[in-house]
């Protein structure tokens, strides 16, 4: 077989002006041409691949510090709701819980001594979680009825002085449900029902409990006085921390007058008016023992 020899190219013509304006448009529409193809080829690529995987938010952290069991961060449903007593106010609004989870959240709060003669007695401050009662709110008012100088400390037998949870104390005054009340006073020895139902409020040894239906309804001999829930209020903290003190229950001295703070109110006054405070003109004010 003879191989063929292919012979060079003839060196092209020369190009006239004309000629490379033609090569030169040719050249820049097959630019344009490749470019568009590969733009729509690309779309076409993009628009069958599968979308990539959504990625799920990072969670946030927070720096704050761990919250205490005793102290948990309530949910909004949750949430002790703080209400004004107006004072003239009968009674407050509204449902009272039962009961409770039986444990108790205790005030953080420090007070300074108030009194100044007798034995120092420290307390503290609990409320049950679970009855919608704010503990420092509690503790406020404890405070502000014990640091009175018409309560105990008027008398210069006593000084008191609220601490915080965490603190040694002598004693605890305690805000709880019907039910918690019941069960701790039945424990201590008093049963504080009548018609079957928890009414009272109670002292055992160490502890003065305070029932929430009380605390928020008064009771029956207020209500029908018209004497203001905050009166009441302040009787039951001064009559059941009295019991703590070493007072017993008495009678009443004198018809239509003041009735001595020992006399069981809640239930009746005995022929005599309702009143709050331990003292009268500076010394203890007290009735016929019963």
């Amino acid at each position: 077989m003879i191989d063929e020899v292919t012979a060079p190219p003839a060196a092209p013509p020369p190009v006239g002006r004309d000629q490379w304006r033609k090569w030169w448009l040719v050249a820049f529409a097959l630019v344009i041409l490749i470019a568009g193809g590969f733009a729509v080829g690309r779309r076409i690529q993009e628009s069958a691949a599968p979308a990539p995987p959504a990625v799920a938010p990072s969670p946030s952290f927070s720096s704050a510090a761990p919250v205490l069991e005793s102290t948990p961060t309530p949910t909004p449903s949750k949430t002790p709701e703080k209400t004004t007593l107006v004072s003239s106010q009968l009674q407050m609004p509204g449902g009272v819980p039962a009961h409770g989870s039986g444990q108790f959240t205790y005030a953080t709060t420090r007070s300074p001594v108030f009194g100044r003669k007798g034995e120092l007695r420290r307390f503290r401050v609990a409320v049950e979680k679970g009855s919608n009662e704010d503990a420092t709110d509690f503790a406020t008012q404890v405070a502000d009825t014990l640091g009175d100088p018409r309560s105990w400390i008027g008398g210069g037998q006593v000084r008191l002085q609220m601490v915080s949870g965490s603190d040694p104390a002598d004693f605890t005054v305690y805000l709880a449900t019907r039910d918690t009340a019941g069960q701790m006073c039945l424990r201590g020895g008093t049963n504080i029902r009548i018609g079957g139902r928890p009414y009272t409020s109670c002292r055992t040894t160490g502890k003065a409990i305070i029932n929430l239906d009380r605390w928020r309804r008064s009771a029956t001999p207020f209500v029908s006085a018209r004497v203001s829930l905050h009166t009441y209020r302040q009787y039951v903290i001064n009559h059941e921390v009295g019991h703590e003190l070493g007072h017993h229950h008495e009678g009443c001295p004198k018809a239509g007058g003041p009735a001595p703070v020992m006399v069981q109110q809640t239930l009746t006054l005995r022929g005599c008016k309702a009143y709050a405070w331990p003292t009268r003109n500076g010394k203890i004010f007290s009735g016929p023992s019963l």
